[in-house]
């Protein structure tokens, strides 16, 4: 609960996502068409992609990589998935990086997070931002927010994310939270070990990062710029995106290139000035990435068959969390069958 109290310690540092992968099972129901804009959003019960696959000397990894934003109205199921994560021995959460107080340190926080998203020196958006960045904020605010002023006075980073969450919904999309549910039910239900791959942040003070936090400037204006992009022009690239991924179509998803604002607005806060002064906040990304190999090698060696998620930028990057497996000597296999 306080982590989501603490935007400043976790916002865009817990790598999430929701991709699954080709099902050759039957779709128990018929799709649900529904027009979006000038797109079409395929909804009802879908598959959504297959899995990756990483072995060695007859011990398996599967890799479930997760994707985001998908159609508000379809339901996932994989009867891959739940064949695969029936007979797993272990669950491996997807990497991520959070910082803990305790529930009592924690509630002695709560008056100073009073004011977190404001800009510092009661500055607006219009002080902070650049002139043609503003003017491009203007239509979109009113298209998608209407007129509440009170968001004028945010740092950009937290209302580009409003922002682009009523654009997302407008559109008939979502951030997919649903798929990662089911797969934790699941885990639950075949009483599998779920290992946690995630990094701690320690903090000294935490008292004082949300004081240097509320004073220090962040260089979020791309962040918010990219966020603008992406709803300027990517709204129908974004059904298409989840269209494909509800239908299984890697190839689809991969063909449709995008200006991810995601590491844009991550950058904006891990590197901050409140950041950079925090020894435990340094080199988060490759720790996280640290983290989840050391774990996904301990299960590879421990067990016959084991399940993770990783977001499919990550799985899909070439220096990323299976790049770095197959550069250990471990056979990656694609959806397809396609050795890597």
């Amino acid at each position: 609960m306080l982590q989501c109290l603490l935007p400043a310690l976790c916002l865009s540092l817990a790598v999430s996502s929701a991709w699954a992968q080709t099902d050759t099972a039957a779709v128990a129901s018929e799709p649900e068409v529904v027009a979006a804009g000038e797109q079409i959003l395929v909804v009802g019960q879908r598959p959504g992609p297959g899995l990756w696959k990483v072995s060695k000397d007859n011990h398996v990894l599967w890799i479930f990589g997760t994707y985001s934003p998908l159609p508000q109205k379809m339901e996932w199921r994989s009867q891959q998935v739940e064949t695969i994560l029936a007979q797993s021995q272990e669950y491996l959460t997807a990497p991520s990086a959070k910082a803990s107080v305790g529930f009592f340190r924690g509630l002695t926080l709560l008056p100073s997070l009073i004011g977190l998203k404001k800009n510092p020196d009661g500055a607006t958006l219009h002080d902070v931002l650049p002139a043609d960045v503003y003017a491009r904020w203007q239509p979109l605010k009113e298209k998608y927010l209407g007129d509440d002023d009170s968001i004028e006075r945010e740092r950009p980073i937290f209302a580009a994310d409003t922002l682009f969450e009523a654009g997302l919904k407008q559109a008939g999309l979502s951030k997919g939270y649903e798929v990662n549910r089911k797969i934790d039910k699941m885990v639950e239900q075949h009483k599998l070990k779920v290992v946690q791959t995630g990094i701690e942040l320690p903090m000294d003070d935490p008292s004082k990062l949300l004081k240097d936090f509320k004073k220090s400037q962040l260089a979020d204006a791309q962040c918010f710029s990219k966020t603008l992009a992406r709803l300027e022009s990517d709204i129908d690239a974004m059904r298409l995106r989840a269209n494909a991924w509800a239908k299984g179509d890697l190839q689809g998803i991969q063909k449709l290139d995008y200006a991810d604002q995601e590491n844009e607005c991550s950058n904006a806060m891990s590197n901050g000035e409140f950041a950079r002064n925090q020894p435990g906040f340094q080199n988060i990304k490759e720790r996280m990435q640290t983290a989840w190999l050391a774990a996904a090698e301990k299960a590879l060696a421990s067990n016959a068959s084991s399940f993770a998620s990783l977001r499919l930028a990550d799985i899909l990057d070439p220096h990323g969390y299976l790049a770095s497996l197959k550069a250990k000597g471990y056979r990656v296999e694609d959806p397809d069958g396609e050795v890597y």
